[in-house]
This record gives C-alpha cells, sequence and structure tokens, in this order.
C-alpha cells in the first residue's frame, strides 16, 4: 500500500513553483519539497486546507492511493 503525492502535478496545472507555494501556504520550502518527494509521514490538515486553497484544488488531486 502506499500513498502518491501529485503535488508536482497540481504546480504545474497552475504554473506555480515550489517557492511561490511556500510564500503562499507559509509552509518551508524544505517541508513542502518533503512533501512533493513523499517523504512525509503526516500532513496537517490546515496545511493540506492551504495547499488546496492556493492551488484551487481539492485533497484527493494531490494524492491518489496505489493498492500494492
Amino acid at each position: 500500500m502506499s500513498i502518491q503525492i501529485n503535488l508536482d502535478v497540481e504546480l504545474a496545472k497552475n504554473k506555480m513553483s515550489l517557492t511561490e507555494l511556500s510564500e503562499r501556504v507559509g509552509v518551508s520550502m524544505t517541508n513542502l519539497s518533503l512533501l512533493k518527494t513523499g517523504k512525509v509521514k503526516a500532513i496537517r490538515f490546515s496545511t493540506l486546507e492551504a495547499i488546496c486553497r492556493a492551488l484551487n484544488c481539492q485533497p484527493g488531486d494531490l494524492m491518489a492511493y496505489l493498492p500494492d
């Protein structure tokens, strides 16, 4: 079981850089980079909400479940 993070796809759709997203949501570049590469174990709902607001997307657009 794994969760695929599609943050890079949503950034591309919105023509937004990770730096710009970081500034808009108030989350460090390091944390967003870790999220983008799928190296995080958890994400706060407030952070997820801020990212969705900035990218005009739904949480399901950012994550996908991939069964083994």
